[in-house]
């Protein structure tokens, strides 16, 4: 019986050396980029709308705490809710406005007066 040796030049999955091809890592994480990107795609609208919410919360909070309270804007994540780690307070103390943002995805603004405290803005559809 006779057997065939096939050269290692030969194998599609292997260059010269014995080295996997890249080509068939670079598909597929080409591949797996897609996927993750269809997932993304098809959940944005309910990602982007709990990070409204979060982010006016965070907002709301904030401004609550740093000008009703009079604590220190630092320290207004502490009354936050479990899970709100990704929002970040920036204060405008010229206009009294606390602005939360949640990750990159969503910013709101809570603005401080007297008479009514602390009010979100509006959003804008």
């Amino acid at each position: 019986m006779a057997t065939a040796k096939l050269s290692r030049a030969k194998l599609p999955s292997r260059k010269r050396g014995g080295k996997p091809d890249g080509r068939l890592w670079r598909r597929l994480a080409l591949g797996l980029a897609l996927v993750a990107l269809a997932g993304l795609a098809a959940s944005w609208p309910h990602l982007h709308a709990l990070s409204r919410v979060a982010a006016s919360y965070g907002a709301k909070v904030g401004c609550s705490c740093h000008y009703i309270d009079g604590r220190p804007l630092g320290d207004c994540p502490k009354d936050f809710e479990a899970g709100m780690g990704p929002v970040w307070l920036r204060e405008d103390a010229a206009t009294h406005t606390i602005t939360a943002r949640y990750a990159i995805i969503a910013t709101e603004r809570a603005t401080w007066s007297a008479g009514p405290g602390c009010v979100l803005e509006p959003w804008k559809d």
